[in-house]
């Protein structure tokens, strides 16, 4: 065995009962882009997204770290135009996009390093159109005192019943506050949205919306050739998942109404996505037919670069 990633891992319902945990689930950890489909409920709760007739093409988008594809992008364009919004606006930084043929041919093109293209540019955009739709300061958004980013520490705050007030943070890679919590805080908010009963009925309507565009646009998630967009469809409606940098997943399990949060110690992502396969296998989400499917992410193969196998990624399960 070259090479061994730790991975905390938490399983609790909407009560903190834990169900299942390997590893320290009271290590914090920052979720990052795990936790997009929580930040994006002001988006809702604020009106915002009704005002402007959000789609779930761009809920999907507000919830995703996208590949920077085409069909991201104009999805993204369409979402800030709508509300005559510009993407010169966006204040998530540039870089190309994810999906290497599409970042190769925008190097062709001349036009990479777009914030339009960053992975996070459809949160970003959900935060901007709120802002407007406030009528608050569009400019400095993505600091930690502005009202958009107050809703949202809010808002992640009442989903898992953690007081963000003793936590450390720091600023994400997309420039917004990222705000560390324990792991079975993570998962509680996870399980919070796969059962939402104790929330307002404000707060169940937001939640609802946003697992409808999940499940109806998983594309928009993530893209080609990744976990979240490949993983999603074969659930069935069990459940989503969501990924987030330096190795965190994030999964709302409708069925149970439990919540799933993981965090590589090391970050790995080739960790990452070997282990929700494998979780979401061992907890029965997977049937047979999806385990054959996703065959790849529950065993990675390794090869080098002339294409020669010589290895795999494999979980192993010890408490």
């Amino acid at each position: 065995m070259e090479s061994t990633h730790l991975i905390d891992i938490a399983v609790v319902d909407a009560a903190v009962k834990v169900v299942e945990a390997w590893g320290d689930i009271e290590r914090f950890v920052y979720p990052r882009s795990a936790v997009k489909s929580i930040q994006a409920l002001p988006f809702f709760e604020s009106g915002a997204a009704d005002e402007t007739g959000a789609t779930e093409v761009e809920v999907g988008l507000a919830c995703s770290s996208h590949n920077g594809q085409d069909v991201h992008v104009a999805g993204v364009r369409e979402f800030l135009e709508r509300a005559d919004l510009s993407e010169t606006q966006l204040e998530c930084g540039g870089h190309l996009p994810y999906h290497t043929e599409t970042g190769h041919e925008y190097v062709k093109r001349g036009k990479a390093d777009s914030a339009i293209h960053n992975m996070c540019s459809g949160k970003h955009s959900a935060f901007l159109v709120t802002a407007k739709m406030m009528c608050e300061e569009t400019k400095n958004y993505i600091a930690r005192e502005h009202p958009v980013q107050g809703r949202v520490s809010a808002a992640i705050q009442e989903m898992t019943s953690w007081d963000l007030s003793r936590s450390p943070w720091a600023i994400d890679g997309c420039s917004i506050p990222t705000i560390g919590q324990p792991l079975h805080a993570l998962a509680r908010g996870a399980a919070n949205i796969a059962d939402p009963s104790a929330q307002s009925s404000e707060r169940q309507a937001a939640i609802a919306r946003i697992r409808a565009a999940i499940a109806a646009e998983p594309f928009m998630i993530a893209g080609d050739a990744r976990a979240c967009s490949n993983i999603i469809p074969a659930l069935n409606g069990k459940a989503y998942i969501k990924f987030g940098a330096e190795g965190v997943f994030f999964a709302p399990i409708l069925e149970g109404g439990l919540g799933l949060a993981l965090k590589v110690r090391d970050g790995a992502t080739r960790a990452a996505d070997t282990a929700i396969a494998s979780l979401l296998a061992y907890l029965g989400l997977l049937d047979d037919a999806a385990q054959e499917k996703l065959a790849a992410y529950i065993e990675t193969p390794l090869s080098n670069w002339r294409g020669t196998p010589f290895g795999a990624v494999r979980a192993v399960l010890e408490k």
